[in-house]
């Protein structure tokens, strides 16, 4: 699991599925910042990971300052999925 900041909007949301630096990767949660007082361009912080570790954020079982966090521009993320089933 890991936190990834995407610089830029893809078009993806809370459970899509997205392809970074050939691994795929579920959004797990995402937190949109920056659309009242800049930066230039939207961020969107994103909580992701494998399917395989869903019950480890959905029951908390980590610490979140302790996750890898990496910037990315929106241009590097290639959308395999906008979102989750409604």
């Amino acid at each position: 699991m890991k936190k990834l900041i995407i610089h830029g909007d893809p078009g993806v949301r809370r459970d899509g599925v997205i392809e970074y630096d050939g691994e795929e990767y579920v959004l797990f949660s995402v937190d949109r910042q920056g659309d009242w007082h800049g930066p230039d361009r939207v961020q969107l912080w994103c909580t992701a990971g494998t399917e395989d570790e869903r019950e480890t954020f959905e029951k908390r079982e980590f610490v979140p300052h302790w996750l890898e966090t990496e910037g990315v521009d929106a241009e590097a993320v290639e959308v395999v999925r906008e979102r989750g089933a409604a």
